[in-house]
């Protein structure tokens, strides 16, 4: 799974249009990030499968005639990376704008 991982990861690098290994060439530390948040991409598929109650980030019951929905938080036990990780690498930065609504063409 860290094969796969550190493979999504650099596939997730050129989208961003990164070379991740020339990256991690260039820093020690960064390489040390790097495998940080490989390893905590692996454990989060490791955990999801392991656990008999893994995690859900929405969930409802009701009483009459029992009724209850969950969403897992990993329910395909895939590997994935949280947007804050890839921040921290520089992959992925926050873009914003503005649109000027009221803008007549008079200065």
């Amino acid at each position: 799974m860290l094969n796969t991982a550190s493979s999504k990861l650099r596939l997730a690098a050129a989208k961003h249009g990164k070379n991740l290994d020339a990256l991690i060439a260039a820093s020690e530390d960064y390489g040390d990030a790097v495998k940080g948040i490989v390893i905590q991409a692996v454990t989060r598929a490791l955990n999801s499968i392991a656990d008999s109650a893994p995690a859900a980030t929405q969930g409802s019951e009701s009483n009459g005639n029992y009724s209850i929905s969950m969403t897992y938080l990993n329910a395909g036990q895939s590997l994935y990376f949280l947007r804050n990780e890839l921040k921290e690498l520089g992959l992925m930065r926050q873009v914003f704008g503005a649109i000027d609504l009221y803008n007549t063409g008079e200065e």
